[in-house]
């Protein structure tokens, strides 16, 4: 299944964001910060993976039922899941 650029082009925005956020924990280790906010950090870094990865999906699947693609369920629940 291939997604258009309408579809990715907001994930790959929250994927920089994360990738920044990351990057923050990373300095933050480096700068011997307190544990209690590298962990704050690190969990927001999560969710926003997370977002990207249900927003990635939930487009796809919206763009195969549009275009009434045959989709494979057990495919779709697979990749679904494999963000649980």
């Amino acid at each position: 299944m291939q997604l258009s650029t309408d579809t990715t082009q907001p994930v790959l925005n929250r994927l920089r964001r994360a990738q920044g956020q990351l990057a923050g924990v990373v300095r933050m280790l480096e700068e011997e910060r307190d544990c209690e906010d590298v962990v704050t950090q690190l969990a927001a870094v999560s969710k926003a993976l997370d977002r990207a990865g249900f927003a990635l999906i939930a487009s796809g699947l919206k763009e195969c039922v549009v275009a009434g693609e045959d989709a494979d369920a057990d495919k779709l629940e697979r990749v679904f899941l494999s963000l649980a």
